[in-house]
């Protein structure tokens, strides 16, 4: 009797990457899903409205985003989308934090009315704004780190330029135009990532 032994078949997949395409999908469509959401809010009320109802929608619709976001880290975290290095993927560690401050802001500034104008609600407001930001450092490592191929490795940076295109659009041209500017760049930039994500998964370099 002979006893052939074969060696393991060599990987062919990038062994940093540890998500499948389902999941990708599954987040995709999250993503779209939470943008559109906080997008139909942000059509009904202005984000500095002082309704009592309004705020509370605003607040209530940005929570869907803002989980997305967190399956959006996620994704980019297993797929190694800004790198394999230590600073890389700390970077998406460091989001995890300001995006946990900035939604812990978003659920008691709606469930607590009578602390609105706290110092420490105001403390945990700035993280709004930081999130943001550091969704747009993400968007551009991914692009210039090109692990993510075609659309997917540009349209995070359209997406994620939320901040740094309404902001100061809301700060010039008031919130009349900022309200249409930030509802318009939500429906471009992150239901279509999330859309893009769902129907294109592999191209995040995930597998079935």
């Amino acid at each position: 009797m002979s006893v052939t032994v074969n060696p393991a078949p060599a990987r062919t997949d990038d062994p940093t990457t540890r998500a499948t395409a389902t999941a990708v999908r599954r987040t995709g469509w999250l993503v779209a899903a939470g943008a559109a959401i906080w997008a139909g809010a942000t059509a009904l009320y202005s984000p500095q409205t002082t309704d009592p109802v309004g705020v509370v929608v605003t607040d209530l619709g940005a929570l869907p985003f803002q989980i997305g976001l967190f399956a959006l880290v996620t994704m980019q975290l297993r797929t190694a989308a800004t790198g394999t290095s230590r600073v890389a993927r700390g970077m998406l560690r460091v989001e995890y934090a300001l995006l946990t401050l900035a939604t812990l802001w978003t659920v008691l500034h709606a469930a607590l009315p009578g602390s609105r104008d706290a110092v420490w609600m105001h403390v945990l407001d700035m993280f709004w704004p930081l999130s943001m930001l550091g969704m747009f450092v993400i968007g551009v490592k991914i692009a210039l780190t090109g692990r993510w191929k075609g659309l997917a490795r540009g349209w995070p940076l359209v997406a994620e330029s939320w901040a740094v295109v309404c902001v100061p659009i809301m700060g010039i041209f008031g919130m009349g135009i900022g309200q249409i500017a930030a509802v318009t760049h939500l429906l471009i930039g992150y239901t279509t990532l999330g859309v893009i994500l769902a129907l294109r998964p592999h191209l995040t370099g995930a597998r079935d």
